[in-house]
């Protein structure tokens, strides 16, 4: 993966500011308040800015707004930017107004005259994560990129001190974006496998199940959904025991299906392309298991992901087949499009036997039931606890990653009832996003503190957010890494 953008914190000192090139940015608040900065720059561009500032334009200015002055007077800058900000901002405001700055930076150096701004680390978090692109399979010719951000401020080492953990989480951001933006004929299940045991390097314990493994486990509803694929079915395991010896872990469980076309039930063929992100959920595994490690948690969490290929073939998973899980039940298969919680009922029985965990949160892109009913804004949040649930919910909040609880009941879950199995694979149309939790909550045993996510509608979108360009968001990680933070680090 690409690194972050390099990032610099210096001593703040406007004296410097008619010798910056690239961009230089300065603050001026809504009311017309210029910044000790943003006066120096006014006094160099003869008056620019005060004039920008009694321009009729200007009323109409909002907080994270940023308004642009090429080639300044009296500065080496290519660009002045001014970010309209008020002296005391949130996290998400300065990290918004970071991102709409990295947004605009076309690959220059950025110098922030950050000043005494509390927020600047959330500012840089926030230009961290704008600062993407996936561009590896393209062939022109890439200029070397001239980009580093370097925030002045007043305090600048305690600002840094600040900035580390949060750089942490957006590598992992980008970790996960990475992954779901790869083309399957790249990122097969060996390939996604391989890039997971990679990260035994920062500290993780990498274990990589093979078939065999998985059938001597029982894993069948898991094997039945990739038996129709070359590529082989995989089980990946990645441990971080930076808590006390004896705490459980918290477990996240990640559906990994490389692409999906449906299976038999095959899926139309328009708009098929999309499905290289339906590995989705195992993607923000990965990144969330990425930040932890390199921001060194002090807690214990287990990552697992079961990595597939949902392929039609002559040795594929039929609908009408039934496969007895690794719990014992067994599942009538209606259509084998609905194959994300056949992978992911094995693995989070395997999560539970195995690690006894204190918390289980799976994650998918399970359904488009979802997407009709929350859009891209939020994900699906379902749960059978709700200490667990409303302490994700808080840090969902906190990180501005949008979520939102749905039902579950026994209504529900009667419609998955099968005539010749203890189960079917769906439920019908009606709440398909319900009944697919409900199939899930089947496999979570009495004790485990639950939560399903199903992230379809914001794994992965086609205009930009406010923290990515369109394509992959890196959804949840940093909502994972704040639940760990809040809920489950030893003190």
């Amino acid at each position: 993966m690409r690194p972050l953008t390099p990032t610099r914190f210096v001593e703040f000192d406007p004296k410097t500011l008619s010798d910056i090139e690239g961009r230089v940015v300065v603050q001026i608040t809504p009311e017309g308040t210029l910044g000790q900065a943003a006066r120096t720059a006014n006094r160099l561009t003869k008056g620019a800015l005060a004039r920008l500032v009694e321009a009729k334009s200007f009323e109409k200015a909002k907080s994270g707004d940023v308004i642009s002055l090429a080639w300044p007077a009296g500065m080496k800058a290519e660009a002045l930017d001014v970010l309209v900000t008020p002296r005391r901002i949130s996290a998400i405001e300065a990290r918004k107004a970071g991102a709409k700055l990295a947004a605009r930076s076309g690959g220059k150096p950025v110098t922030v005259m950050a000043g005494s701004m509390p927020r600047a680390a959330d500012l840089a978090l926030g230009m961290a994560l704008r600062d993407y692109r996936f561009d590896d399979h393209k062939t022109a010719d890439k200029d070397p990129s001239e980009a580093e951000v370097v925030i002045a401020h007043k305090s600048p080492a305690d600002i840094e001190a600040s900035y580390g953990p949060l750089a942490a989480v957006a590598e992992g951001v980008h970790m996960t974006r990475d992954l779901v933006n790869e083309p399957a004929n790249v990122l097969t299940t060996t390939e996604f496998a391989n890039r997971l045991a990679e990260m035994e390097s920062l500290g993780l314990k990498v274990e990589v199940l093979e078939e065999a493994q998985l059938e001597e486990l029982g894993m069948r509803t898991l094997l039945s959904v990739g038996q129709g694929s070359d590529s082989p079915s995989k089980v990946v395991v990645m441990q971080w025991n930076g808590g006390d010896d004896d705490a459980a872990p918290l477990a996240l469980v990640g559906k990994g299906v490389v692409f999906d076309t449906g299976g038999i039930s095959l899926k139309p063929a328009a708009g098929m392309e999309d499905m290289t992100m339906d590995m989705g959920g195992a993607g923000v595994v990965a990144g969330t298991m990425r930040a932890l490690a390199l921001r060194k948690a002090k807690a214990n969490v287990v990552g697992l992901v079961g990595l597939v290929e949902n392929m039609p073939s002559g040795n594929a998973t039929r609908p009408g087949d039934v496969i007895k899980s690794m719990k014992g039940d067994t599942v009538e298969v209606i259509n084998t499009d609905a194959e994300g919680r056949l992978v992911l009922c094995d693995v989070m029985w395997y999560a539970q036997e195995r690690f006894k965990p204190a918390g289980m949160i799976d994650l998918a892109t399970l359904t488009g039931a979802i997407i009709i009913g929350l859009g891209h804004e939020n994900a699906g949040v379902f749960s059978n606890d709700d200490a667990l649930c409303n302490a994700f919910l808080k840090a969902a909040e906190a990180e501005g990653e949008g979520a939102w609880r749905l039902p579950l009941g026994k209504a529900y879950d009667d419609l998955l009832k099968s005539r010749i199995a203890d189960m079917k694979n769906i439920g019908g149309r009606a709440a398909g996003s319900i009944t697919a939790a409900q199939f899930l909550q089947r496999f979570v045993q009495d004790d485990t503190p639950w939560i399903h996510l199903d992230i379809a509608g914001v794994a992965s979108v086609k205009s930009d957010t406010d923290y990515a360009p369109k394509g992959a968001t890196g959804w949840g990680v940093m909502a994972l890494s704040r639940l760990v933070q809040n809920m489950f680090e030893a003190d």
